[in-house]
Parts: C-alpha cells; structure tokens; sequence
C-alpha cells in the first residue's frame, strides 16, 4: 500500500512538473517574444478581446480593412464606408437604446465610427496629386497602405476607445514610429503637462460629484418644478446648463492626460517649448469666460467638431450654400449621438443661435449707433452679463431637449417655459435683417458689398 501511494505520489509530482513546464512554455512573456511585441502590450490586447460585446467594433474593423484594400483609393470605398458604419452604428442605436443615458458598447462604437469613416476618407486623399489636395488634406492623406494592425492599433488606442478623442491615422503612426517627442529619440517629457490636465479634470469631477446630487435634469420633470416661479424655472435651467458640461469636461480632460503622457498629445514647438494640445478636446479658459455661442462651440468637444469641418461641412463645399452645408454637418452629429428626438432639438437649436448670433454681431459691426454704444467701456461689464445670461440659459434650453431625450420629456418642459429659446431666437431671425436695413447707411453696405 505504501509503496503504491509513493507510486501515486511520484506520479502526481511529475505531472505537475511536465505542467508547470508546460505554462512556462505558455507563458505571456515568450508568447509576447515570439509575436515581436512586449508582454504588457499583449496583456492589453487580450483584456480588450476579453471584453463583452467586442465582435461589434471588431467586426468594423476588419471590414473597414478589407474595404480599403478590396476597393482601393475610390469613392466607392469612402460611400461604402459611410453607408456601412453609419447603418451599424444607427442599429445599435436602435435596439439597445431607452430612455435614459446609455453606456453600452455604442458609447465607444460612436468614437470608432467617425475614426473608420474619417480613415477611408484620407486613403482616398492619399491616391491623389499633392497639388489638388488643401494643405489641410495634404496634412491628413495617408500615402502608404495601413496593415491590419495598423488600423487595429489606431481603432483600439487605449487612451482615445472609449470617449475619444478624434486623431488621424498620419498621427498615430508618428506615435508609433517615436516621432511625436520632444527629445528627439527617447520618450517624450511629457508627465508634467498629462498631470497638469489630469488635476484639471479632477478638479471638475470633484465640482461636479458635490453638486450633481442637487442640480439634475430629472427636477425638470417634477410638479415642484412647474410651480416655480418663470424666473425661476428660467435661473434653474441657466445654472444646470452650465453645470450639465461638466461631466464631459472632465472626461476629456482625464483622456486628455493619458494622450499627452503616451506622446499623442504632442504638437510640435512654439517658441522653443513643446506644445502638448494636439488632442485637446477642452479650452477650459474659453469655454468658462466667452459669452458667445460660438465661443463655447469652439471651445468644447474641439476634435470632434474639427473632425465634422473636416470630412463634412468642407466636403459639401459643392453644394455652394454654407448654411446648407452647416445645416446638413448638424444633422449628421445629431444622427451620429443617436435616434431620439432630443438630439435634433438640440442641434437644430444650435443651427438658429449661430445664425442669428452671426447677424447680431454684424449688426453691431456695421451700424456707427450701435458700435459707439458698445464701446463705451464702463458699460462693459454690464454686457458682459447680459450676454453670459443669454448664452447659458439658452445653451441650457437647448440642452434640455439633449438630456431628456425623448420628446414627451423636452417637450413637458418647454412648455412649462412657453417655449422661450424657439419664440426668442425665431422672432430675432426675422426681425434683425430690418433692423440691419434701418440702422446700417447705406455708404456702409456699399463698402461691404466691395
């Protein structure tokens, strides 16, 4: 008996031998070895391919491949791309969506949607002559044919999946080739300023977790809401405009940070010192001081916005109408952040503040009465605020309808404020081009027109 348990024993013992050897064969280090890349990268890849839900994106990816290389340099590649990854994006949209904020695996497919499109736009720029290509575009074409696991590298990018931001496949490859440093050479000194962004946003996030428990878009929908006081309701929408941006604030702010520390974020030098905005998704001075919406437009969701000039508006130049061509960018970015009727209430406000923004200032630019009043410098201040309190109660009226989604929701409460984004800025569209006629002499139009 005991010389067959010593059996059993020494048995056991060698197995357990010839399996730890067998790990050890196994192990990430020299799978990493063998595939040419390091073991926490491999570590990476396999903890994303682990992911619920993943073949979604994956399964874009691949086809994006295949389309460039089957296709080529041809429009049919770009109207195949578009066509493809709008459709899947728009049908995950449509059966995985409520009426709340989702984070499901669309939150992330929406960021690869415009990378893929805008990736098959700049292969096609990519086979033309230089000369007929903007220097913009000249910046952006991709020369060279991307491989698998460049497209996969610059789809999964672990600091921009998520919640972006927007970069071109050009600047991932600089990334990757050791170009984008500022010690030409060696890793880029770049922990300080990733920090810096990195506290910002956790400046933000701290903001935003004490007060977000107090100032919510769900109190719009309460009996208490509607028997407040107009003012009120008014202050109450102004103030959570405000506050609601936060949140992405402090995303971008966050993903921001990790961009600057890998290198992504770096962009060349200004006057001898590195400059690290290259993925700045936030101008936080701008977007907490300019009392235009044009200024918070250019100051929050920087690359998504430049992304939608780049591959849209400029590209419906054709059309020869730039309010048209405005009007169409909107609607994509409504389609593009998802099918609830929210959405094109919000974008569709933003398209009449601009417009009519744009006339006020011109108004103000040319008319000789209403140029010397706002000149006059101890009334600045007071038009100051009067401008912040415009610009933040409609961009909260017009995140209303954002936040909440569906209409039975934006539109209870629109009602409650008589609808006073659309009756304000509707009747300004009208009004201000006789007002334009009446205060602007003639002399002064006849220069313009020159």
């Amino acid at each position: 008996m005991a010389s067959a348990a010593e059996g059993d024993v020494g048995t056991v013992a060698e197995l357990a031998t010839v399996l730890r050897w067998g790990f050890q064969e196994l192990s990430l280090n020299k799978l990493a070895a063998s595939l040419g890349a390091t073991e926490q990268a491999l570590r990476l890849i396999i903890s994303i391919f682990l992911g619920n839900q993943l073949y979604h994106s994956l399964l874009c990816v691949v086809l994006q491949f295949l389309i460039l290389r089957l296709m080529g340099r041809t429009i049919t590649a770009i109207l195949t791309t578009f066509c493809f990854q709008m459709a899947y994006l728009l049908a995950g949209y449509y059966y995985t969506a409520t009426g709340n904020y989702d984070i499901k695996w669309t939150m992330p497919h929406c960021v690869l949607t415009l990378k893929l499109i805008g990736l098959a736009v700049d292969y096609f720029d990519g086979g033309k002559e230089q000369n007929s290509l903007s220097s913009e575009q000249q910046k952006y074409a991709i020369r060279g044919v991307p491989s698998l696991l460049e497209v996969a590298g610059f789809s999964y990018f672990y600091g921009a999946f998520l919640v972006g931001p927007q970069f071109s496949m050009n600047h991932y490859m600089k990334l990757v080739q050791g170009q984008l440093t500022d010690i030409p050479g060696k890793i880029p000194n770049s922990t300080k300023p990733a920090l810096k962004r990195l506290s910002l946003g956790l400046v933000y996030l701290v903001g935003y977790t004490l007060l977000s428990p107090h100032i919510t878009e769900e109190y719009f929908l309460t009996e208490d809401y509607d028997s407040r006081p107009f003012w009120f309701r008014c202050m109450y929408m102004l103030v959570w405009g405000k506050f609601v941006l936060y949140k992405y604030v402090t995303c971008w702010l966050v993903t921001e940070g990790v961009c600057i520390l890998t290198g992504l974020g770096f962009n060349n030098f200004e006057n001898g010192k590195a400059k690290w905005d290259a993925c700045a998704n936030m101008k936080v001075w701008l977007f907490e001081t300019n009392p235009r919406f044009t200024g918070t437009i250019a100051s929050f969701n920087i690359n998504t916005n430049a992304w939608v000039a780049r591959y849209i508006f400029k590209r419906l130049k054709f059309l020869g109408n730039k309010e048209l061509s405005q009007g169409l960018s909107l609607l994509f970015l409504a389609l593009w952040h998802g099918l609830h009727s929210g959405y094109l209430i919000c974008f569709q406000m933003e398209f009449l503040i601009v417009i009519v923004e744009r006339q006020a200032a011109s108004l103000i630019r040319e008319s000789p009465t209403l140029s010397n009043l706002a000149s006059i410098t101890v009334l600045q201040p007071f038009y100051y605020l009067v401008q912040q309190t415009i610009h933040w109660l409609f961009m909260g009226y017009s995140m209303t309808a954002f936040c909440l989604f569906t209409w039975d929701k934006w539109l209870k409460v629109y009602k409650s404020i008589y609808f006073l984004g659309h009756v304000f800025f509707l009747s300004l569209l009208f009004i201000l081009p006789y007002v334009h006629k009446a205060m602007v002499p003639r002399k002064e139009k006849l220069k313009k027109m020159e």
